[in-house]
């Protein structure tokens, strides 16, 4: 019981240094997730620049139970329309065809799809080398970031048929100082 304890001390040392070192990191933005009509999708996507790349994180809740999600940065931030087709295709400042998010040749915006559980969670982390939060070609701020009713299949073009788009949040700069930039959601 002792080891337990140990353990579970210092798993929570080690995860707290790891979260303030991801603090401690570049710029950041976030997006609040807002649903289409008829679906019940909300929850928060955040992107911290750090020295590899841009760490994205997810918390979504209300998807249509255990799952995959096609889950893209589109090219505009404008969440304005029902459908959200007014967010426009895949962010891609690198004229790539649509592609698995593990190959360079691809949409910056391609990312891996979103997983969710039996009740309809997601927790997301992925981190990528084609996206910047810092101002410049690559930056997320001031796109859209979009969940689809099905899952990215990697390979149709131009957008990997995955489907309505059921969620659509603006990415928006985090200042400094305005308090945590990944909230848990209530459980």
């Amino acid at each position: 019981m002792k080891r337990l304890a140990m353990a579970a001390a210092v798993a929570s040392v080690v995860l707290a240094a790891g979260c303030e070192s991801l603090e401690a990191q570049g710029p950041r933005a976030v997006a609040q997730l807002e649903a289409a009509k008829g679906n019940p999708v909300w929850g928060s996507v955040s992107f911290i620049e750090t020295g590899g790349g841009v760490l994205v994180r997810a918390d979504v809740r209300g998807l249509r139970g255990s799952g995959e999600f096609g889950f893209h940065v589109h090219e505009k931030g404008d969440c304005s329309s029902a459908d959200f087709m007014s967010a426009g295709g895949h962010f891609n400042p690198g004229g790539k065809p649509h592609g698995h998010h593990g190959k360079a040749e691809r949409h910056a915006g391609d990312l891996e799809n979103l997983r969710s559980d039996a009740e309809g969670n997601a927790t997301y982390v992925f981190e990528t080398k084609l996206l910047t939060v810092a101002p410049g070609p690559n930056s997320v701020v001031g796109r859209a970031v979009v969940i689809h009713a099905n899952p990215d299949d990697y390979t149709s073009q131009p957008a990997g048929n995955s489907g309505p788009r059921i969620a659509c949040g603006l990415i928006r700069a985090v200042d400094e100082g305005t308090g945590p930039l990944y909230p848990r959601l209530p459980r």
